[in-house]
């Protein structure tokens, strides 16, 4: 019971939030209609529900099934396997994280599915899948991993010049999407497995990080790759209406379980089946074992759908229609500080970023202290998310006016920062991107876009979780930065 309230309560600090923004907007500056108002309570309710199970399912099933997988996946001792089971199991897992079912809705609800959610999920998968793989060789190999960053963020910008604007925002957008609430703990359970593989590796504490960053570019790879090879430039787009009206108050909900469930389902399944395999051939855990793993993953089943019909049937509406009123004032400066505001709510409240404080206040000995890193993010989250809008708004500035020179300090700053903060920072990408930026900040921008006249919805109204999930690249190097000069500095006084 008291993991349950405990899950209950990090959720609702995630939701609560921006459910009282909204309630504060409707009564001020954006009022919504009532019908549409009444289908976000609903959303917000289910997502509180659904992600409280979902989380309770990660922690009973997916994640002892990554742990045990990754466990066993070293016990070949023979790389060759090794590599192969961690393409399958990234494909698989990456497939099912909610975070990026949901930017992929939304890319193909705005293209009018000239960008297909299922192609898009599966390109995507694919490329968290090949940089897993390499990512373990590394740490097999005992590659320095801000070496690997230079070359694969290098590799990044040379696609860049080749990829239309429209791609460009839905690349970096799915990198920050991936490392999701499912995709995570997996990836983090299979390096730590990994590091253990002593042979032809200098396994250590910081080889258990740093996958989830390398795992991260390949979302941003294989959509560039995709788009150079598609040819696929100057996509129209446009913000699906929202329905109106109390005849179909929740008929979009109901109409949603059946499609979602089957969605999941088909989603989650190769990860249970790649479990069950590996139970018949090795693991032979005892019964109980296994009932309360298959609990766990009814728990994620149940949960991961109400999430996604809550999101998909109520909640992002609301959030691209206070967007879009915002961006309609005479007035600009409402929808920056709301930008502003959303993005300081999100990261405060999103329960990731206590865990990593806390990592990063642990791993210094408490030199880098944890109120200061969660500061650093928020203001990091929130300059970002308003950065956002404020390149809606203006037409001459450009996503890459901000990523080219962020992404640069990011990975010069890996050169000179500890190497331990490195892999921190860049696992941490995806921890100030959680559920609430892919869901209402997102559909936030969109609003925006839409209403700005020098605007396109694709280019500009994607890219706000790819400026989100790099705050946190910067801002810990930095941190890490400072505890290496005060290291320095106390064992100077202390040798004088």
């Amino acid at each position: 019971m008291n993991v349950i309230v405990g899950k209950l309560k990090e959720v609702l600090f995630s939701v609560l939030p921006i459910t009282v923004i909204v309630m504060v907007l409707h009564f001020t500056l954006t009022p919504i209609e009532t019908p549409e108002l009444i289908r976000f309570l609903v959303g917000a309710a289910l997502i509180i529900v659904g992600l409280t199970v979902f989380l309770l399912g990660v922690d009973v099933g997916i994640t002892p099934i990554g742990n045990t997988l990754g466990v066993e996946i070293v016990k070949f001792n023979k790389i060759l396997i090794v590599i192969i089971a961690s393409l399958a199991l990234g494909f698989f897992v990456s497939i099912a994280e909610p975070d990026l079912h949901i930017l992929a809705e939304q890319v193909d609800a705005v293209t009018s599915g000239v960008i297909s959610k299922n192609i898009l999920v599966v390109v995507v998968s694919s490329g968290i899948a090949v940089m897993i793989a390499l990512g373990i060789s590394r740490i097999v190999y005992g590659i320095p991993l801000y070496i690997m960053l230079i070359v694969l963020y290098g590799i990044i910008l040379v696609l860049a010049l080749f990829t239309s604007p429209e791609f460009i925002a839905i690349s970096f957008d799915a990198s920050g999407a991936t490392t999701g609430a499912l995709t995570v703990p997996f990836i983090l359970a299979l390096a730590t497995g990994i590091s253990r593989l002593e042979k032809n590796s200098k396994a250590s504490e910081k080889d258990s990080f740093g996958l989830v960053g390398i795992a991260s570019t390949g979302a941003i790879i294989s959509v560039m790759i995709m788009s150079i090879i598609s040819k696929s430039d100057k996509i129209a787009g446009a913000l699906p209406v929202a329905k109106s009206g109390t005849s179909s108050l929740f008929d979009s909900f109901l109409a949603l379980i059946p499609i979602t469930a089957l969605e999941v389902f088909v989603a989650l399944s190769p990860i249970i089946l790649f479990f069950f395999i590996f139970h018949a051939l090795s693991l032979k855990l005892s019964k109980r074992i296994v009932r309360k793993i298959m609990f766990g993953m009814m728990f994620t089943f149940v949960g991961l759908v109400t999430f996604l019909v809550g999101v998909n049937a109520g909640f992002m509406d609301v959030g691209s229609t206070v967007g879009y009123m915002l961006a309609s004032m005479d007035n600009k400066i409402y929808v920056l500080i709301a930008g502003f505001v959303l993005g300081l709510v999100t990261i405060i409240a999103e329960p990731a970023v206590y865990v990593l404080t806390h990592q990063v206040e642990s791993v210094t000995s408490g030199y880098v202290r944890r109120k200061a890193v969660m500061v650093t993010l928020a203001l990091g989250v929130a300059a970002a998310v308003a950065l956002s809008v404020l390149r809606i708004l203006v037409p001459e500035i450009r996503l890459w006016h901000y990523l080219l020179p962020g992404y640069i300090i990011s990975v010069a700053l890996t050169v000179f920062v500890p190497k331990l903060f490195v892999g921190i920072a860049f696992d941490s990408g995806g921890v100030a991107s959680g559920p609430m930026t892919a869901t209402f900040i997102l559909a936030f921008t969109q609003g925006a876009a839409e209403a700005t006249e020098s605007a396109n919805i694709i280019v500009d109204g994607f890219g706000v979780i790819a400026m989100v999930a790099m705050t946190p690249l910067i801002a810990l190097q930095i941190l890490g930065l400072i505890y290496k000069i005060k290291t320095r500095k106390g064992r100077n006084e202390n040798d004088a």
